[in-house]
């Protein structure tokens, strides 16, 4: 995935937020479940086909104290774990309407 890549969250996957900011995905297309920490439920919310990978960093990077040199780098691997999983797909360029 490229940081410009806009990464869209599979609309039928659902986001079940926990205590202490946590949550579980789940994925009914494949029965696939992955519990996420605070900053995975951020970058989950941000992933609307609108936000480009890069956006979501910085946004993460603006609410969260101490953020990393490696977080791009993370957040890429989660996101490309996630699409891989079925939980996320892209926007594709020129088809935004």
């Amino acid at each position: 995935m490229r940081q410009s890549d806009k990464p869209i969250a599979n609309p039928v996957a659902v986001l079940r937020e926990e205590f202490d900011d946590w949550a579980v995905l789940f994925n009914p297309d494949t029965a696939d479940a992955v519990g996420i920490n605070p900053v995975g439920v951020v970058v989950w919310k941000l992933m609307d086909g609108q936000h480009s990978l890069e956006e979501i960093v910085a946004k993460v990077g603006d609410r969260f104290a101490d953020v990393p040199d490696a977080a791009a780098e993370d957040m890429t691997a989660f996101v490309d774990d996630l699409a891989e999983r079925g939980f996320v797909g892209y926007e594709l360029e020129g088809s935004g309407q």
